[in-house]
């Protein structure tokens, strides 16, 4: 499948079939092509967690509108933004920036700079933060959709849910913004697919304000 039809064949599945499972291995491989997103200094502010244990989706489906889809498909996941991806108390920041002392493109000395400049550009306010994990886990959340598709399998990203709820109930801490519910799994069969909604043209895209 190439990108194009990728692109052309990705729909937001309502119906899900609850009696085919998606393998483990499948899962693992599209989250890993989806870690190949490009984030801000490559940061990588996302986490996600993978929910296959009926109950649990149960538990979850009460805070989101109880969306059958939530319990229909085999794998739902919820995508978190790390609005403390950027400073050095995250461990995965140290991580970044070791890897790029090691491949050479920083020295150990740019360590002060490199805490600066996240701290300017990402952790000025807290609109920031904010901005920062959810512009980067958006990236991710979309790859992770694409990367579904090219596997054969559906999606569906959901907002509809009570974030404060979400959070208390699977005990997510507060530096985690929610960023979206995705349902993962295979279309139920006999349902029809409905054709593309319509989508903005170039001429509706491009602006200008000069």
């Amino acid at each position: 499948m190439n990108f194009k039809e990728v692109m052309d064949g990705r729909r937001a599945i309502n119906f899900f079939d609850s009696e085919t499972d998606v393998p483990d291995n499948l899962i693992r491989e599209m989250v890993g092509l989806a870690s190949k997103t490009p984030s801000g200094f490559n940061l990588q502010p996302w986490s996600l967690m993978i929910l296959r244990d009926q109950a649990q989706k149960e538990r979850l489906k009460a805070h989101a509108w109880n969306q059958e889809k939530i319990t229909d498909a085999p794998v739902t996941m919820i995508v978190l933004a790390d609005t403390q991806g950027w400073t050095f108390e995250n461990s995965f920041v140290e991580k970044t920036f070791s890897e790029l002392v090691t491949s050479g493109e920083m020295a150990e000395s740019q360590r002060d700079w490199f805490a600066n400049a996240a701290a300017t550009l990402y952790g000025a306010s807290e609109t920031r933060k904010v901005a920062f994990a959810c512009k980067n886990a958006g990236f991710f959340a979309m790859s992770l959709m694409l990367a579904a598709k090219s596997l054969g399998l559906e999606t569906h990203p959901m907002d509809g849910f009570d974030i404060d709820g979400v959070r208390k109930e699977f005990s997510i801490p507060d530096n985690y913004w929610i960023m979206m519910l995705l349902a993962v799994g295979y279309l139920k069969p006999g349902v029809t697919i409905n054709p593309p909604k319509w989508r903005k043209s170039f001429d509706e895209i491009v602006v200008d304000f000069s």
